[in-house]
């Protein structure tokens, strides 16, 4: 049940760490003994053209909104979003320099503009956190199609967002188009 429109939500942290994971283990880069987190490539970066270019695969883009925390002062990530066609919002972190309020905003900002519109359209989730789930059920009360697109590396393929969707599109086969290396690692 494709639709000719698409409202597309990104979550940004999410798929800029995720796509650093998975660079650097296509890198062949091996998680250090005892260390709990995996590696990331801090030389990837998403082109945010190419990213909702590959999203809407050719649909209209009603909305592409984007949200994330604030980056260090001379970082241009949230420039470059809104040059590229995205609404960005960007919440402070805490004092921990945790990141708070994105998913929620996401999810609110989504639900506002579903709940507005005349007409079902897709929903195009950019984010494997099922703290989306709740965002999918108000799509799907309101006739709309769900794509969820994040790496493999982020979500459970039996996970409750991964089977709530109508569609799981693994941004992994899309890494090289939606993003670019900034200079060479390791």
């Amino acid at each position: 049940m494709a639709h000719k429109k698409c409202l597309v939500v990104v979550d940004n942290s999410n798929v800029f760490i995720e796509g650093q994971k998975f660079s650097a283990r296509n890198k062949g880069v091996l998680r250090n003994p005892g260390d709990e987190r995996d590696p990331q490539d801090p030389s990837w970066r998403i082109d945010f053209g190419n990213l909702l270019l590959e999203i809407s695969a050719g649909r209209i883009v009603e909305e592409a909104i984007l949200v994330g925390s604030r980056p260090p002062a001379n970082d241009s990530v949230w420039r470059e979003a809104e040059n590229r066609g995205f609404e960005v919002t960007v919440h402070e972190r805490s004092r921990t320099n945790e990141e708070k309020a994105v998913d929620t905003e996401l999810v609110a900002q989504a639900t506002e503009f579903i709940c507005t519109q005349s007409e079902a359209m897709d929903l195009a989730i950019c984010s494997g956190d099922r703290d989306f789930v709740p965002l999918v059920s108000v799509a799907h009360r309101r006739k709309w199609a769900v794509e969820m697109w994040a790496f493999t590396n982020s979500f459970r393929q039996d996970g409750s967002m991964a089977t709530s969707v109508d569609k799981v599109c693994p941004l992994d086969k899309a890494f090289q188009k939606i993003g670019r290396y900034e200079f060479t690692w390791p």
